[in-house]
């Protein structure tokens, strides 16, 4: 299992010092491995989506997986054509100067420096449509988007079940526009910074105001065409992976009129939040060997049940972080499993009435 990870290593290290408790931080070979498929990571960044900086919460993508670590390489691509993708009106982010860029890693897409935002649906046969909907939100720590691994693969498999999907390609903080620059970039923005504090979560979702305004639209756009799409409008939800899974929760608890029917968190932060009286049904899965979030304590669930609203929690033992859609031979592969029979508990694989 030893192998060799392009920028990943040595900025990852950077990084676990930066974003983990020292009690809990990991150095050593063997921790190496266990956090060896990565995809984000938690650290301060600041963002600049007008002429002012704005402070912002960022998980910093380092985009590495244990299983397909023969494609580690970043490799720039052109970007692939997306045919369905629809622009969803909330238009250019303020102050972005670089342009879109797609890159392969892993045999996986990722993609940066998005500048509008776009829904790709993924509608199910109509034979087995159940009427529900899903929005789901990649993750990248807000500089990349796993569009592939956390995006399309995901879709497809819940349109398989019958559920409408619609992957949303959320407006990101900018990069530099070459690859080389950009690696770079991330080696520098840790090399000599110090570990900053843990954000309070309120805080941190202020500096998200351009991708829940994406988020917002997003069910908009889907309510609007619901009758095309063949969805029913009351039963619209949202699911997020790593940095995906804050801008869910971030939309549910701050989304205003986005009001998602259910939530799913995969491998996203756990603190301690305050819980509206009618928050929808929450779906958590986390690795236990996550480095990011699965030693900061549980405090999400604790304020979903002190609220008495419906959450459901799966740990599992192996796993790391970012593991998504990609083979395993762990058990968190079952968490789309899980999520599909949770989504199944509360009706949303069948037809209304």
């Amino acid at each position: 299992m030893g192998r060799n990870y392009p920028i990943c290593i040595g900025l990852f290290n950077s990084l676990v010092q930066l974003i983990t408790p020292p009690f809990i931080r990991t150095t050593g070979e063997d921790d190496t491995r266990k956090i060896s498929n990565l995809s984000t990571k938690r650290a301060f960044a600041r963002a600049s989506h007008s002429r002012s900086a704005v402070a912002v919460f960022v998980l910093v993508a380092a985009l590495v997986s244990q299983t397909l670590a023969q494609n580690d390489r970043m490799t720039p691509i052109e970007t692939p054509s997306q045919p369905d993708a629809i622009e969803i009106g909330t238009g250019p982010l303020p102050g972005a100067a670089n342009p879109e860029a797609w890159h392969m890693q892993y045999g996986s897409h990722f993609a940066r420096n998005v500048t509008v935002a776009t829904l790709t649906p993924f509608l199910p046969d109509p034979a087995k449509a159940s009427g529900a909907a899903v929005v789901v939100a990649p993750g990248g720590g807000f500089l990349t988007l796993s569009m592939e691994n956390e995006g399309w693969n995901v879709a497809r498999a819940l349109a398989e079940k019958g559920v409408a999907a619609f992957v949303l390609k959320y407006r990101l903080n900018q990069t530099p526009a070459d690859m080389p620059a950009f690696e770079k970039s991330m080696r520098d923005m840790f090399s000599s910074a110090a570990r900053p504090t843990r954000p309070d979560p309120d805080k941190a979702m202020a500096g998200l105001a351009p991708q829940i305004a994406d988020a917002r639209a997003a069910f908009a756009l889907i309510r609007k065409r619901s009758a095309e799409w063949h969805v029913d409008p009351d039963r619209i939800g949202m699911v997020g992976f790593s940095a995906g899974a804050m801008l869910t929760m971030s939309t549910a608890l701050a989304g205003e009129d986005a009001k998602p029917a259910f939530i799913g968190n995969i491998y996203g932060p756990l603190a301690t939040v305050t819980v509206p009286a009618d928050a929808p049904p929450l779906f958590i899965a986390l690795a236990a060997d996550d480095p990011f979030f699965a030693n900061s304590g549980y405090g999400l669930i604790d304020s979903w049940k002190a609220a008495k609203r419906p959450v459901e929690f799966h740990l599992f033992e192996q796993g790391g972080h970012g593991f998504g859609m990609y083979p395993k031979e762990t058990t968190s592969t079952g968490w789309f499993d899980a999520f599909v029979r949770w989504l199944g508990m509360h009706g949303m694989l069948k037809p209304k009435g």
